[in-house]
């Protein structure tokens, strides 16, 4: 990709319009994970240190097009300015003439953060007028919010088309740099470990990725739609019984192509997925019981794999992991990764959760802030967000 980055383009004086994704979680009102504000942290750094006038944007949760003051950037703006130890304004919106002339008034090495996109529904629709509404407040157009690139929004596709001076911020840069190193020529072998309750979500990155990786694990409640294909019993687990003939494909095209390709040997099964029933290990499912973890056996089989591999991608847990009786599973394959010497990836929440509860974030090479875009990355599709700051 020939993509112009921020350290490329002279900010002093400009407008600088930054695209971050400050979508994080709130309870109450206050923001109970800050890892994406802090991921953007060096893009908005850089350009305020560099005298940029700078404009933060950013969606939040979904408010479908109407103003909520539940998903306002106010806790977003608190959060900046503590960690810039600069205030960050919030503006009452993110288009019009107070917000122009807000932007219009800063200085060189302030910040303002514009109010939530996604109270317009033209965001989403990517609107041309609002496009351009957009547009009007920026003389550089910076995105840094890699887990929206998948979306051609107006702020993540259209406005971009209309601003000359255009790049990617760090944080961008650091995620097609981890992600391409899976796709493009990787350190062999290359292990993809795969998790999650539905064959249907991940189909396409199995497909694609079976053309890449030396060995695939494979855990979760898709397991089982893997073990129906091929003639297992599953008792009374989630299988997707439309996706048997898919899974089946996948199995037949993984041995043409010699990808390694592991299924779980054993599972830890329940009558009740909320833990209130007893636990067992059974190599077998029977009927009447659910599987909700890998078992000590698989544990072992997988972490011998990651064990051999030089570059590994996780994305998905191995089982219910909310649950602590359940979370044996995606916790030993936190911890196996962890512990390898691999260059490891790894995305989307339940995987990143499950490495935060197991203290061993700092020890995985790459964390991707972009399940949605990553995994649509990996499969090979052109995403929006990255297409437009191409040159």
């Amino acid at each position: 990709m020939t993509i112009r980055y921020i350290d490329e383009i002279d900010l002093a004086g400009k407008r600088a319009f930054v695209r971050a994704d400050f979508n994080v979680p709130l309870k109450n009102g206050a923001i109970t994970d800050a890892t994406r504000i802090e991921a953007a942290l060096p893009t908005v750094r850089y350009a305020i240190a560099n005298g940029a006038r700078v404009v933060l944007a950013s969606h939040l949760g979904r408010p479908k097009g109407a103003s909520d003051p539940k998903l306002s950037l106010r806790p977003v703006a608190a959060q900046l300015t503590a960690l810039l130890r600069l205030e960050v304004k919030l503006a009452p919106d993110c288009v019009g003439a107070e917000v122009e002339q807000l932007v219009g008034s800063l200085e060189r090495g302030q910040a303002l953060l514009l109010e939530n996109l996604r109270f317009h529904p033209e965001e989403e629709k990517n609107d041309p007028a609002f496009a351009r509404q957009l547009a009007a407040l920026a003389d550089v157009y910076v995105n840094d919010a890699f887990g929206a690139a998948h979306r051609a929004h107006a702020s993540t596709e259209g406005m971009a088309r209309l601003v000359p001076l255009r790049a990617a911020g760090f944080l961008m840069k650091k995620e097609v740099e981890a992600l391409s190193k899976i796709t493009g020529h990787p350190e062999r072998p290359l292990a993809a470990i795969l998790g999650g309750a539905k064959v249907s979500d991940k189909i396409k990155v199995i497909e694609h990725l079976l053309t890449k990786v030396n060995t695939l694990l494979i855990g979760g409640a898709m397991a089982y739609t893997f073990l129906r294909a091929r003639g297992e019993h599953t008792g009374d687990s989630l299988v997707e019984d439309d996706r048997v003939e898919v899974a089946r494909q996948v199995l037949a095209r993984a041995e043409d192509l010699g990808v390694v390709l592991r299924l779980p040997t054993d599972h830890l099964v329940s009558t009740a997925l909320d833990g209130s029933a007893p636990a067992e290990v059974v190599t077998m499912i029977p009927g009447g019981k659910k599987g909700v973890d890998i078992g000590p056996a698989t544990v072992a089989l997988y972490r011998e794999e990651i064990a051999k591999a030089r570059t590994i991608f996780w994305n998905g847990p191995m089982g219910i992991f909310e649950v602590d009786a359940f979370s044996k599973g995606t916790m030993a394959i936190a911890d196996a990764l962890a512990d390898s010497a691999a260059l490891t990836v790894v995305g989307g929440g339940d995987s990143i959760a499950a490495l935060a509860r197991s203290g061993r974030s700092s020890d995985i090479t790459h964390i991707s802030t972009g399940g949605g875009a990553s995994l649509e990355f990996l499969e090979g599709r052109v995403l929006p967000g990255l297409a437009v700051l191409e040159s």
